[in-house]
């Protein structure tokens, strides 16, 4: 019989039952084992750990766990580089792409607003969103645990929260992207990069009262859409604003 001590830190403790939270506990272990294995047999999608640290050495998703061993267990580290120490995936989660499943279409607008090559397509089925992950190197977005164990994800992250503000909140907190936001620069429709439209060429484009009221734009040439700051632009502004600022959630 092969047992082993677990220890989950921090919001990698919210995938386990109470009584495992915040504390070590031993567990019994499959033969021939990884800590692949494991880890997800415990609840926990591979996708969540940035670092393992077996006996204190780092090692990979491919570790065979052996009787006695000790595993502490980190997610992602976005605010410290801890590259010399990663052994279960060659990078960093710091590849600030996503793919969103489909029901994640609000947070995929939002993230798209706030300037992140989000892809999004309510028919994408969970092989074809694991696929462009994996061949695009995309963090996958989603609320089903399962997608998450699929082995060819590499990066992804499990969305906790229920509406897409908060979700968006989330992702922010999580990934640290205020520093990577570049608002306003994509398309919310089709998620390609926005360019300024000079007024004059704009206001063929836009209702006449727009083009009265209004005198900066910013076009996609993939879809065709014009946008100016009116009064939905203000309000995505105002949700934008404190997670810029690196405000956090009382």
């Amino acid at each position: 019989m092969v047992s082993a001590t677990f220890r989950f830190y921090e919001e990698l403790n919210d995938f386990l039952p109470a009584e495992r939270r915040r504390r070590a506990f031993t567990c019994v272990c499959a033969e021939s084992a990884t800590v692949k294995h494991m880890i997800e047999a415990l609840g926990v999608p591979h996708t969540e750990v940035e670092l393992v640290l077996l006996n204190g050495e780092s090692v990979g998703f491919e570790r065979l766990i052996l009787d006695g061993d000790r595993l502490a267990v980190y997610p992602t580290f976005e605010r410290l580089d801890i590259s010399p120490l990663l052994k279960v995936r060659a990078q960093p989660l710091r590849v600030l792409r996503f793919v969103a499943d489909a029901h994640l279409g609000g947070l995929a607008a939002l993230l798209r607003m706030s300037g992140f090559d989000t892809l999004y397509d309510n028919a994408f089925e969970d092989a074809r969103i694991a696929e462009i992950g994996a061949r695009q190197g995309r963090i996958v977005l989603t609320r089903d645990r399962e997608l998450l164990k699929r082995r060819i994800i590499s990066h992804g992250c499990y969305v906790h929260a229920l509406k897409p503000a908060l979700q968006l909140r989330e992702l922010f907190e999580r990934l640290d992207l205020a520093r990577s936001a570049r608002p306003f620069s994509r398309c919310l429709q089709c998620n390609q990069p926005l360019r300024e439209l000079p007024a004059e060429e704009a206001r063929p484009r836009v209702p006449p009262r727009v083009a009265a009221r209004y005198s900066r734009f910013l076009a996609c040439d993939a879809c065709q859409q014009v946008f100016w700051e009116g009064t939905h632009w203000r309000s995505m502004q105002a949700l934008l604003a404190p997670l810029l600022a690196g405000d956090r959630a009382p």
